[in-house]
């Protein structure tokens, strides 16, 4: 059990500040944050280049330095020591809120087990930005961050995801947005409803909002640009109900080798094509090798 009081009397120890700073637009600093940079003995920064840029913007003269994906087991526990000596250490991202989808969740890690404070100084946020202006439920929803890259793995998740209710939020690079809504479109209804937003906060903002298979189509025709959010309807009704079963036209070995060419092994295949005819794994697989004979 830890419980911790962040505003305790002087321990003699530094605390550690999750600090958020603008995904785009630098109005969206908030005067605590200016505050809390200014006054901290280090800042712990992704990429410091990025960090002194937005430093020299507030006239802030702290001193900065590197803790990243990289360096972290051994800058982690050296910054650990300097809190435990008495340092305060504010900890950034590039944009938005530190420890979301990079190291600084391994250092927060590092600080609660350390007995240091870790303390919250909110900000500007890609994913919950997104949320808001998608016009999807957001009574209830799922983070992801980024999907698999390959396919076999991407596939897979999307399946894993396929019956989830509540609204799923992901990051994405514009280089692999294509690939991921191809996916989507293999593994979900194309009908769902999803959000495609890009350059949050910046001059280009813009959010596309419609059917999966028109925010394909709309990247087909305007190549992607800029990082993106992207907010995805959950299952809907006509994704559970029983359908007409798709593979009813197929032979036992078309059937699994439909899903060999999705990307999948030949075991995961079995699997899964049984799984669809409600047949015993090992059924289906004898009755394959009987047909092989």
């Amino acid at each position: 059990m830890n419980i911790q009081k962040s505003y305790r009397e002087d321990s003699g120890q530094g605390k550690l500040y999750l600090v958020g700073t603008p995904i785009g637009n630098l109005e969206d600093m908030t005067y605590r944050a200016v505050r809390v940079l200014g006054e901290v003995q280090l800042i712990a920064a992704e990429d410091t280049r990025q960090t002194r840029k937005l430093l020299t913007h507030f006239d802030i003269a702290t001193r900065l330095v590197s803790y990243h994906e990289h360096n972290k087991h051994a800058s982690g526990p050296e910054l650990v020591r300097l809190m435990l000596a008495g340092d305060s250490i504010a900890l950034v991202s590039d944009a938005g809120l530190p420890a979301i989808c990079d190291p600084g969740a391994d250092l927060v890690r590092l600080a609660i087990d350390a007995g240091i404070d870790v303390i919250p100084v909110p900000g500007a946020n890609a994913a919950l930005s997104a949320l808001i202006v998608s016009g999807l439920p957001t009574e209830r929803f799922t983070f992801l961050g980024f999907l698999p890259r390959e396919k076999k793995p991407l596939l897979q998740e999307l399946e894993l995801l396929k019956p989830a209710k509540e609204t799923l939020l992901f990051y994405e690079s514009p280089h692999r947005i294509v690939k991921t809504l191809e996916a989507m479109l293999e593994v979900w209804s194309p009908e769902r409803q999803m959000c495609l937003m890009r350059e949050l906060t910046k001059k280009y903002e813009e959010a596309a909002r419609g059917t999966i298979r028109e925010c394909y189509e709309l990247l087909l025709e305007q190549p992607p640009q800029g990082e993106y959010c992207i907010v995805v309807q959950g299952g809907t009704a006509s994704e559970s109900e029983p359908s007409a079963a798709w593979w009813e036209a197929f032979g036992l070995e078309e059937h699994v080798e439909h899903y060999v060419t999705q990307g999948l092994n030949r075991k995961e295949a079995i699997k899964r094509a049984a799984a669809d005819r409600q047949l015993p794994k090992r059924e289906l697989y004898n009755a394959l090798h009987r047909q092989e004979q």
